[in-house]
């Protein structure tokens, strides 16, 4: 377990964070209020000429969803439009290096950026997240606080042995061999999107493809005008 302490930023062996404990603590016990600022979120808009949107892309390792959002952001940024992608293994490089694959700790995982998504909604971007994001509950929780119009959920989906066969990162080959003890897809679950606005399979269309089906979304929630 990593224990930080926020006074010396470093680890320690007797503070804790309670991340658990935090999530349900209420604003009001913590004595925090909202600020609210002089410039809004329709006012960025109005300046980047498009609305803010969460585009997360889920699925196992291997199915393509960083390619896919870099053709994404390229054709985005043609179009004049601002973008950011949040990828896991960069988040988990950062923000959330001090979490593991322990469900709690992946779903904690899932939780930050879910917030940091949000935040970036507000402030006008297309911000493109390509997470594993292997439960449902927790990325029915980032949608849970975006607008309904505001998350779009992209299911990137590919059979496993194609995944496996990829193996772009040579995960796949240390999971079989037990050097990875808990891994998605092979000893670790993936729960499948019930109701994802949009589902692409990278092994029977091009990352091009999959990117303008996407751009179509965006244009039919009126993220982006035509």
């Amino acid at each position: 377990m990593i224990l930080l302490s926020f006074a010396s930023e470093e680890t320690t062996s007797t503070d804790t964070i309670e991340w658990s404990a935090m999530k349900n603590e209420s604003t009001t016990d913590r004595n925090l209020t909202w600020h609210h600022h002089g410039v809004e979120r329709k006012d960025r808009e109005k300046l980047l000429g498009h609305r803010g949107a969460t585009v997360w892309f889920t699925g196992l390792s291997g199915s393509g969803k960083s390619t896919v959002a870099d053709y994404l952001s390229e054709m985005l940024q043609e179009r004049g439009a601002l973008t950011a992608i949040l990828d896991g293994d960069n988040v988990r490089q950062g923000l959330n290096k001090d979490l593991g694959f322990s469900p709690a700790d992946r779903t904690e995982n899932i939780r930050r950026i879910s917030e940091v998504a949000k935040l970036f909604t507000s402030f006008g971007v297309i911000n493109l997240l390509a997470f594993i994001s292997p439960y449902r509950e927790d990325r029915d929780y980032g949608r849970s606080i975006q607008g309904e119009d505001d998350f779009i959920e992209v299911y990137v989906e590919v059979p496993l042995d194609v995944a496996e066969e990829r193996d772009p990162k040579g995960l796949y080959k240390k999971a079989r061999s037990g050097e990875i003890p808990s891994f998605t897809g092979i000893s670790a679950p993936y729960e499948e999107p019930l109701t994802p606005e949009l589902v692409l399979r990278t092994d029977l269309s091009t990352p091009e493809e999959c990117a303008a089906k996407v751009i179509e979304i965006l244009e039919q929630k009126g993220v982006l005008t035509v």
